[in-house]
């Protein structure tokens, strides 16, 4: 099943719940600064122990890494770092799509079901919401999370609106 709804990522129950972070893994702004202070500062020290792959990076654009939920109503985080938007000619759909492709791998390695999405990029990365949940919708559509409760939690009218205008090419899955 895959629903779309506006709602606070944080208040989802879920097996995980999909963190828009960066490639530090040590909170920010929108989504992931919500998801750091909702959780407690466990998530912050679970993140720190995560392996850099470089300096400064647990976690390269395109790729996902999986904590426990701490204080939030999800069991886990599924950090994911999605491109910032450049135009769209330095490889970002790829990258987005990736994004969604490494969080349902990671998900189903750690035999979870359930997971609650935001739109990853949409925020401060710039990435333009049509755009965004066309690739968005098509990589959870797909095969591979066909046996899992998905829910993409938006925030703010604009980029409900670009993911149920996405939402009727789905070809696989009702919304």
């Amino acid at each position: 099943m895959l629903r779309i709804i506006e709602a606070d990522i944080t208040t989802q129950a879920a097996d995980a719940i999909v963190n828009a972070a960066n490639e530090t893994l040590l909170g920010g702004g929108g989504v992931d600064g919500a998801i750091h202070r909702a959780a407690g500062p466990e998530l912050l020290r679970a993140c720190r122990s995560l392996a850099e792959v470089r300096p400064g990076v647990r976690c390269p654009t395109g790729e996902a890494r999986i904590t426990p939920g701490f204080a939030l109503p999800a069991n886990h985080v599924i950090h994911t770092v999605g491109p910032v938007w450049e135009g769209g000619d330095q490889g970002e759909a790829e990258l987005l799509a990736a994004c969604y492709r490494k969080c349902i791998g990671l998900a189903r390695e750690h035999g979870l079901h359930s997971l609650a999405f935001p739109a990853i990029s949409c925020g401060v990365f710039g990435y333009p919401p049509d755009s965004a949940a066309r690739i968005a919708l098509h990589e959870l559509s797909d095969s591979s999370a066909q046996d899992m409760e998905i829910t993409v939690c938006v925030y703010g009218e604009r980029i409900l609106a670009s993911y149920r205008k996405a939402a009727p090419s789905l070809t696989s899955r009702q919304r």
